[in-house]
Order: structure tokens, then C-alpha cells, then sequence
């Protein structure tokens, strides 16, 4: 994608999950991401997708520069991609739910999820992250966020410095209703593309996926074909001068109230 582009071509990752087993899930999307026939420039997989959602980063958890991102390197190199999704890492004697944004060339960005699901114990096993992260692809600003991220629309605010808000999750069934209802929010409210990606099956604490993953637009219309419970990799193309034609029409931000996260 060149700079003077509008067009953003994403493709996410519907799949199950092989609980704790790194080397398995690895092998699995190699095989998804070679499943995909268009065009794309951005390529997303869920929250923790080499493990589940586990809680056992003592025995799981790699190095910040581990072989999984080693992987996602590879994979973004060898299919001209930037690939997102989230890892177990350890670092100074913390373990962080880290969301990795790997670029073609390599380079990287991180985030560290800031909301721990403390319903899961997850805040009891990991250390929360303190930064929002938005990276530029083109003309397109991103927003990368994990799971229970969602439910906290402040950290999701749109302060006119993103297009594109992108959400990995392991959000279990039974909770879908929410899942779908704030993924449809922040569309709304903050005027941008959203993308929420989960995962199906069920887990090794006998948790049921559905899915549920899906692409918003700004008007809050779901323009996503992926059904749940069911496997896809599916890529669609977005349009930055149609949301910015939206945004002139539609000026909601310009009323926002302002808020500051100490």
C-alpha cells in the first residue's frame, strides 16, 4: 500500500485454538494465513493465539523476542504483510499480555493489554500495560486493543487520532451479546472502522467460543461476512475517503467532551 492510498485491505482469523501448545497453533495459522487469496495489507489474529487464554505464564510465557515473534517476522516478511495478534512474554520478572504490530520489514510495535479480566484472575498473573499504542499503515491510524479493553470506553476515545480500531479477543459465548453490542458502539461513538477478532471452539477450561468476529463501519453498519462458531479467514477493503467524508458531514467529534487519563 502506498502512501497516497484510501484503501486499507484487512484479513482477519476466525479459527480455534490448540490449548498450551505453542508449536501446534504456530503451525495452524501458517497454514490459515496461506489460505488467503486477496490482496491484503493487514492481517489479524486473536488475543493469545499460540496458547488460549491461559493462566499459567510461569510455564508458558517466552522471551520479548521469543520464537513466536521470530515467526510473526517471518510471516510478515515472506507475505509482505503487518500482522497483529498477542503472545504471553515475560520481561524483568512480569508477564504481559503483549499485543505485537509486526511490520514487513521487521520492525515492531507494542502494547500491553491495560484492562486484565480480573473475573479470569487474569490481573493476578499478569502486569497491566500503561500506553495506548496507535501506528500509522499508509495514510491509515491504527488502534490496537485486547479484549476486556472494550468495556472501557474512555481508553477507546477517539481524540481525532485514529481510523481504525482494531480488538483481539478470547470473549467467551456466553457473553456475546456484550461483545457485539460494544464492538457496534465504539463504532458509533468514536466514528471509526472497527474490527473485533475472537476465537471459536472451546478451551481448556471448558469454555465455549463463538466468534462473533466482525468488521463495523462508522455508521455502525456490520459489513463482515463471517459467521459464528464457524472457521474464516476473511479479508475486506475499508475507505478512508469515505469515512472522512462522514466525519465533514457528521461532525459528532467537534462536540466531544474531553477527558485525561492520570
Amino acid at each position: 500500500m502506498s502512501d497516497q492510498d484510501t484503501n486499507l485491505n484487512i484479513t482477519f482469523i476466525q479459527t480455534e485454538l490448540a490449548w498450551e501448545q505453542i508449536d501446534r497453533n504456530l503451525e495452524h495459522f501458517n497454514t490459515k494465513i496461506n489460505e488467503i487469496s486477496k490482496e491484503t495489507d493487514l492481517v489479524i489474529l486473536p488475543e493469545m493465539f499460540t496458547t488460549g487464554f491461559s493462566m499459567q505464564p510461569e510455564r508458558l510465557a517466552e522471551p520479548k523476542e521469543g520464537k513466536s515473534l521470530k515467526w510473526m517476522q517471518s510471516v510478515a516478511a515472506d507475505k509482505h504483510v503487518t500482522l497483529i495478534g498477542s503472545l504471553i512474554i515475560r520481561e524483568n520478572d512480569n508477564y504481559f499480555n503483549r499485543l505485537f504490530v509486526v511490520l514487513p520489514e521487521g520492525n515492531y510495535k507494542i502494547y500491553d493489554k491495560r484492562h486484565l479480566f480480573r473475573m479470569g484472575e487474569e490481573n493476578k498473573h499478569y502486569t497491566a500495560g500503561q500506553h495506548r499504542v496507535i501506528f500509522h499503515l499508509g495514510n491509515w491510524r491504527i488502534l490496537p486493543l485486547i479484549c476486556y479493553d472494550l468495556r472501557f470506553p474512555v481508553w477507546s476515545r477517539n481524540h481525532n487520532d485514529y481510523d481504525l480500531a482494531v480488538y483481539i479477543a478470547n470473549w467467551p459465548e456466553v457473553r456475546r451479546h456484550v461483545w457485539k453490542s460494544l464492538l457496534v458502539a465504539r463504532a458509533l461513538e468514536n466514528q471509526v472502522y472497527i474490527a473485533g477478532v475472537n476465537r471459536i471452539g472451546k478451551d481448556g477450561k471448558d469454555l465455549t467460543y463463538s466468534g462473533d468476529s466482525m468488521v463495523i463501519d462508522p455508521r455502525g453498519n456490520i459489513i463482515s461476512k463471517t459467521e459464528p462458531h464457524q472457521e474464516s479467514v476473511e479479508t475486506l477493503s475499508l475507505s478512508l475517503d469515505e469515512l472522512n467524508r462522514f466525519r465533514e458531514k457528521f461532525p459528532v467529534g467537534k462536540d466531544a467532551d474531553e477527558f485525561v487519563i492520570k
